[in-house]
């Protein structure tokens, strides 16, 4: 697998990195040690989870799979500032709970540092100078190697980046949903995180799914979109005007010889430092690695641009 560099930082990821988002719900500890295994043989080194990961436990399950011999091969990716209560999505990215949410992080995870912090989003009711102390906080005292944040606009970001440059501490990440559907990034995201030297994390490189195109029949019983959990989220990629595209990646898996999820993560993996894919099985994910052998074509990235365009 290879591995690229985040921004002008040293920081290192492999082009693909193992999201953890469904661990201990949607997937099993055993199911998790075989995706862990099956992405560290084929180079994967890197991993991202989050402090309301399944409640904690999606940090705990990676914690138990890491040993202390290989901690030093992967990149972990944290986040903070997001959790449940009682199934409500709670925000809070003050420093108090910032900082208390990365040390029990590093507490279920059994290290001592994060190779990347990130907080989980932005939230107008804290000031942005003391979230972003508690991001100086981290890296200073070497919990957190790197620090970025994530679903930030441009303008935020801009103004995160700008606080911490006069730290002389780097804002090395965004953390962003970006595919062939959802395209708003390249507006002024993408170009705010490169003008700084920082680079782009994806979540959703496949749309939940949607770019495979299983979804073309209806909706399968075991995926995004008909979970409660991520019902609304899934549905903004369903209908006929994400039909073109949709169509656009299946005709070109089908010229190519390879599945739709092949070239969506292709197309998303030659723009950004790491795509986030969340397999939920070793099969999944073996479709997902073969991304890796891809090179689209001119001609046919040309075709997804310009199709994709409306979605930016």
């Amino acid at each position: 697998m290879r591995i690229q560099s985040v921004g002008d930082s040293g920081l290192r990821v492999s082009s693909l990195t193992l999201g953890t988002m469904g661990w201990g719900e949607q997937v099993d500890p055993d199911s998790a040690r075989q995706l862990f295994t099956q992405f560290r043989d084929a180079g994967g080194r890197s991993f991202d989870t989050a402090y309301g990961y399944g409640g904690g436990t999606a940090e705990t399950i990676l914690g138990e799979l890491l040993s202390p011999a290989e901690r030093d091969q992967v990149c972990l990716i944290g986040k903070a500032g997001i959790s449940r209560t009682s199934g409500a999505r709670m925000v809070d990215v003050s420093r108090g709970t910032l900082m208390r949410q990365l040390e029990e992080s590093l507490r279920r995870l059994g290290v001592d540092y994060l190779d990347v912090w990130l907080v989980h989003t932005w939230d107008s009711q804290v000031p942005l100078a003391e979230t972003m102390s508690a991001l100086e906080a981290a890296q200073r005292s070497g919990r957190a190697r790197y620090v970025g944040v994530s679903n930030y606009s441009g303008w935020q970001f801009t103004a995160a980046a700008s606080i911490l440059r006069e730290a002389r501490i780097p804002l090395v990440a965004n953390e962003i949903e970006y595919n062939l559907l959802a395209r708003s990034a390249d507006t002024e995201v993408i170009p705010a995180a490169q003008y700084a030297g920082a680079g782009i994390l994806a979540w959703s490189p496949l749309a939940g799914g949607v770019l495979t195109g299983k979804y073309r029949h209806g909706t399968p019983a075991d995926s995004r979109a008909a979970s409660g959990q991520h019902e609304r989220w899934a549905e903004r990629y369903l209908g006929e005007a994400t039909s073109p595209v949709v169509n656009a990646v299946l005709t070109a898996a089908a010229g190519l010889e390879v599945s739709p999820a092949e070239v969506s993560l292709a197309w998303v993996r030659d723009r950004v430092a790491s795509s986030i894919v969340g397999a939920r099985t070793t099969t999944q994910l073996a479709s997902l690695l073969r991304s890796e052998e891809l090179t689209i074509p001119d001609a046919v990235r040309e075709a997804l641009d310009e199709v994709s365009a409306t979605s930016a």
